[in-house]
């Protein structure tokens, strides 16, 4: 296994480049490589990975995170993810000059993710808080520009 860094991921498109942290040339990574969830792959996260000749140059595959994420507790905010930008209007801007690259959810995928979500960190809360805070939770993404419809 070798470890490395996102250079960037672009979700829609479902692929991205990993710069290895022995040096030598960024490997692409598919999103169909993955061995964690996609919404974990972001611009700086530190993974590990096999690499392979791929038809146009090093291809990663079985992707894993390094360091795997501490379970949270549902009522305290996650920090933002390291390395990962805003997006939408007033977003700040990648060192390139470029749009940073984020994953923008339709709003049904979205609201489908956040009620998991939920379900799973707070599986006493009421069918009517649920709505309630899903509710919230989508205005509150799309005024992010991270669901749209």
């Amino acid at each position: 296994m070798v470890a490395g860094r996102v250079v960037r991921f672009d979700g829609a498109r479902g692929y991205g480049f990993i710069a290895p942290d022995h040096g030598g040339e960024d490997v692409f990574l598919h999103a169909n490589d993955l061995m964690i969830p996609e919404s974990y792959v972001h611009t700086g996260v530190a993974v590990e990975f096999e690499i392979e000749d791929g038809d146009r140059g090093l291809k990663a595959s079985s992707v894993r995170l390094l360091h795997p994420p501490e379970p949270a507790s549902p009522f305290e905010a996650a920090p933002p993810a390291k390395g990962r930008a805003p997006h939408g209007p007033g977003a700040a801007r990648a060192d390139d000059g470029e749009e940073p690259l984020c994953d923008v959810l339709s709003v049904s995928e979205y609201t489908r993710a956040v009620t998991e979500l939920l379900l799973e960190a707070a599986p006493g809360l009421t069918g009517t808080q649920i709505l309630d805070i899903r509710r919230r939770l989508v205005q509150f993404g799309k005024r992010h520009g991270w669901a749209e419809d």
